[in-house]
């Protein structure tokens, strides 16, 4: 498809910015998941990894959006 054909196709690049904001989304929750867990199992009283992982998780999310984009407008 060329990026002549995804101008004229709004709804097909509706569908893609909203599956990259729920990927992003779900993406965090999981990372910020997992720092609790580690957390809790630790007893780490300070969320040490809740903050590690949650950070890491919006870094990782951040990246593969970009990249994404990058992919969708050429």
């Amino acid at each position: 498809m060329t990026k002549k054909d995804n101008q004229k196709n709004p709804l097909r690049n509706f569908a893609i910015f909203s599956g990259i904001a729920i990927q992003m989304g779900v993406t965090i929750f999981l990372f910020a998941w997992l720092g609790r867990w580690l957390d809790d199992t630790y007893n780490n009283g300070n969320k040490l990894y809740l903050i590690i992982s949650t950070l890491l998780g919006v870094a990782i999310a951040i990246y593969v959006v970009i990249k994404q984009l990058n992919q969708a407008q050429k």
